[in-house]
């Protein structure tokens, strides 16, 4: 039997396993899991992640979740090709050292733009909030010009010369809040060709398959079907993003 992945194709994490497996050739199965229903809360993915969140995978008794943890143990199990985590000693320090810092530096502020821009009004039925929106932005800047103007400047790509974990994980977190009209390579011409690098590296016609869901408007339908998960939800976005 195959991996079991449980992911949600709106989540940047989820896509990286994704479009990694698929690019490898990896044998999985796909358990959607719909963050927007509620789904990650449900008694059933609990036994799969106690902590209710995506990504998540199976391998028969075997569970874990984290999307860095997950994505190494595939490329480990499947001896994936050596760019994605190269052995080399200082190059697997350079992956490692952006998958550490990613977390709070770039998933966490890019995620919070597209909840602001996206999801929140998406649920409440309200505008976007712009002061709001143009606050979160602003915590995310300093992440894009270290990447533009430092990282960037030396390099093709974000740890080594070829495309690794490292730029799989930034290109589906940068994507994020770009798919609903926050476009953050605008403004940073080194980010802007390595997206063009390391979408032609992944493949076209995958990437536009992984990010279908994300580049589509939402149903506004969806969020009228459980008013009280709908308010659960603001009540956890407000809170989130102050």
């Amino acid at each position: 039997m195959p991996p079991e992945l449980f992911l949600d194709l709106y989540s940047p994490p989820c896509r990286a396993i994704y479009i990694f497996a698929l690019k490898n050739g990896i044998p999985f199965q796909l358990r959607p899991v719909e963050l927007g229903r509620g789904e990650h809360l449900k008694p059933e993915f609990l036994k799969v992640n106690p902590l209710g969140k995506v990504p998540a995978l199976r391998d028969g008794d075997f569970l874990l979740a984290e999307s860095v943890a997950i994505l190494l143990y595939l490329s480990r199990k499947y001896q994936t090709a050596e760019h994605w985590y190269p052995p080399e000693l200082q190059a697997r320090a350079r992956v490692d050292e952006y998958l550490a810092w990613q977390h709070t530096a770039v998933q966490l502020p890019a995620t919070n733009v597209y909840l602001c821009k996206s999801l929140l009004p998406h649920f409440s039925g309200q505008p976007v909030d712009q002061e709001r929106l143009d606050r979160l932005m602003g915590k995310l800047r300093p992440a894009l010009q270290h990447l533009d103007q430092e990282v960037l400047a030396a390099k093709p790509f974000l740890a080594t010369e070829q495309v690794s974990l490292a730029d799989l994980m930034a290109f589906t977190e940068l994507m994020q809040p770009t798919a609903v009209g926050c476009d953050l390579f605008r403004d940073w011409p080194r980010l802007a060709a390595w997206r063009a690098r390391v979408e032609a590296a992944l493949g076209p016609e995958l990437v536009q398959e992984a990010h279908k869901l994300v580049l589509q408007p939402r149903d506004p339908r969806d969020a009228q079907r459980d008013p009280k998960l709908a308010q659960e939800l603001v009540h956890r976005l407000l809170e989130r993003l102050g």
